[in-house]
């Protein structure tokens, strides 16, 4: 018996022939207990027949890609090569050494990754989702879900059983321009956090203006009530003076059943990375209140590279 597969978890046909026409495959997680942080990030430029694969793992004693416990991300690998039986999304081995795997469309997903230069790093991974996936569009979702395995950086191996986010996208992704992504935001922000099985939340939002970071997509899940977020705001109330990265976070929102999500985060731990060359990222393991439930989820605070520049040049030299 077979079972057929989800559209969205597979490669879409890009819709034109730009050669920056985008499609990822985002899986992120975390052991909050110890403050590390993973992620596996495969980046497919399908026009240009190449792809990027990124794996980070970070905790609170390191934030470059170079101080990290673990980071490579390799660029312009040929699809052209990828394994003729593994090389749809559903059933992919890359050569940065990422597998996925998906066991139950929608829903659940073996995650592995090997270091290809001297298995440095190592991933075995259960992703199983807790909700449907949150559309943006016909072009975007994300997915909150359960990691269960193993992680190995050396010789050590971590057992992992907490909660994170897939997140996939398929458009038109230019590495130019002032704005993130033609949206005319010059920075924004990323949000989730999980408390349990019936209880979460997640956010993106832009900066149209500087003091103005306002959502555009999300959804709040309150004792199992799911709904999309109608509108809500992200603030940064404190950022660390050695680097500018986000310390506590505020999001406010009301979703489409009314409802108001108030969230407060403190970040545990930072990685500052260009996850493509006009993005870079303060990617940070958050522990969250919100609804009298504490729950672990991630804050980005994103910009432009131009952005970068100018806010955190003007935030740390200025003051």
């Amino acid at each position: 018996m077979t079972t057929e597969m989800h559209p969205d978890d597979q490669f879409h046909t890009p819709s034109n022939d730009d050669p920056y026409w985008t499609e990822t495959c985002w899986f992120t997680f975390a052991i909050p207990e110890i403050n590390l942080s993973g992620q596996l990030y495969p980046f497919f430029r399908t026009n240009q027949q190449v792809y990027s694969g990124g794996a980070f793992f970070w905790d609170q004693q390191g934030h470059e890609p170079h101080t990290v416990r673990f980071g490579k991300n390799f660029w312009h690998l040929p699809m052209t090569e990828l394994p003729p039986k593994k090389n749809t999304l559903t059933d992919i081995e890359l050569a940065n050494g990422i597998a996925i795997k998906c066991i139950e469309p929608m829903k659940v997903f073996e995650v592995k990754y090997l270091d290809p230069d001297c298995g440095e790093a190592e991933v075995d991974l259960t992703f199983t989702a807790i909700c449907p996936p949150n559309y943006l569009q016909d072009s975007h979702f994300e997915q909150p879900g359960r990691y269960r395995g193993t992680v190995r950086l050396g010789t050590e191996t971590i057992n992992v059983d907490s909660y994170g986010m897939r997140d996939r996208s398929w458009s038109n992704r230019s590495q130019f321009g002032i704005d993130i992504h033609g949206t005319g935001a010059m920075g924004g922000g990323y949000d989730y956090g999980t408390a349990d099985d019936h209880n979460a939340f997640h956010m993106i939002t832009m900066a149209f203006s500087p003091d103005d970071c306002i959502a555009i997509h999300g959804y709040y899940m309150k004792d199992g009530e799911y709904a999309k977020l109608r509108s809500g705001k992200r603030t940064v109330l404190d950022r660390d003076p050695k680097t500018g990265a986000p310390i506590y976070v505020k999001l406010e929102g009301i979703d489409e059943l009314g409802r108001e999500l108030l969230a407060h985060g403190r970040c545990l731990n930072k990685l500052g990375v260009h996850l493509n060359p006009n993005l870079f990222t303060w990617n940070c393991l958050t522990l969250w209140e919100f609804d009298g439930h504490q729950g672990y989820g991630e804050d980005h605070d994103n910009w432009t590279a131009a952005g970068a520049r100018r806010f955190f040049r003007n935030y740390l030299y200025q003051q």
